[in-house]
């Protein structure tokens, strides 16, 4: 068959990005022997100054800044650890990319550089309001990425 297409899942902290990392493992990887894809799991990670920004003009970005990118370095290691986990538990190899920036904008370029098929998000499941405040990753992507976009959505727990 040649080269696979590549599939980019996005993940971050979120029990929602994990959920659907297992739902993708789970549905196009199993058993990993036939999978269409190549899967390229990436993690966006803030860059320092943004977050330092977010905190006012007050702090002392040059004492802070060293501590800022220690814990966001950290951060993200766990999330790939975590992601390497749920990809060795289902067999399925995969490549991990952490780059630093929004994840809106690091989701569309990796979606060019790896020559992508498919985009993967999670969706946290703001309601309108929340999404308008904070933006939607999946909706900018949805909308700037070029290739198919897939939203998985974790089931609403029934009362």
């Amino acid at each position: 068959m040649g080269d696979k297409q590549v599939m980019l899942i996005a993940v971050d902290d979120s029990e929602h990005s994990f959920y659907a990392l297992d739902w993708v493992l789970t549905h196009f990887f199993t058993p990993p022997s036939d999978a269409k894809f190549k899967l390229i799991v990436i993690h966006a990670r803030p860059s320092p100054t943004s977050v330092i920004g977010l905190a006012g003009p007050d702090i002392a970005a040059t004492d802070v800044l060293p501590i800022v990118e220690a814990d966001l370095k950290y951060q993200a290691e766990k999330v790939i650890a975590r992601a390497k986990e749920a990809c060795n538990t289902k067999s399925v190899n995969a490549e991990f990319v952490v780059t630093e920036g929004d994840a809106r904008n690091v989701a569309c370029q990796a979606v060019e550089k790896y020559h992508a098929s498919m985009l993967v998000l999670g969706s946290h499941g703001y309601g309108a309001f929340k999404r308008a405040v904070l933006g939607s990753v999946s909706d900018y992507c949805s909308h700037h990425a070029h290739c198919s976009v897939m939203i998985v959505k974790k089931p609403k727990q029934k009362h």
